[in-house]
């Protein structure tokens, strides 16, 4: 259940107009700034694999929505997460 609710949280952020940048942070610390909605991807069709890419900088990240600890918007200043979804 976790992984579709990270799914549509993501879809939701990515979607929205005008775009506001987010962070996504695995469980391990790892953390993604996404900028713009083609920074991430993955497979949209249902029942489909749980992975997702990110390139976005130097980043290159590989992971799974069940790796995701938290998907928080960025507030002003970029450095207080505002909404977010957590374990």
């Amino acid at each position: 259940m976790k992984v579709e609710l990270v799914r549509a949280e993501l879809q939701r952020l990515l979607r929205q107009s005008p775009f506001r940048t987010f962070i996504i942070t695995l469980k391990g610390g790892e953390r993604a700034i996404i900028e713009h909605p083609e920074n991430v991807a993955w497979d949209p069709r249902p029942g489909s694999s749980s992975d997702f890419y990110v390139l976005t900088g130097s980043l290159r990240l590989f992971s799974t929505f069940a790796d995701v600890s938290s998907v928080a918007i960025l507030s002003g200043g970029g450095d207080v997460p505002g909404e977010a979804i957590a374990e």
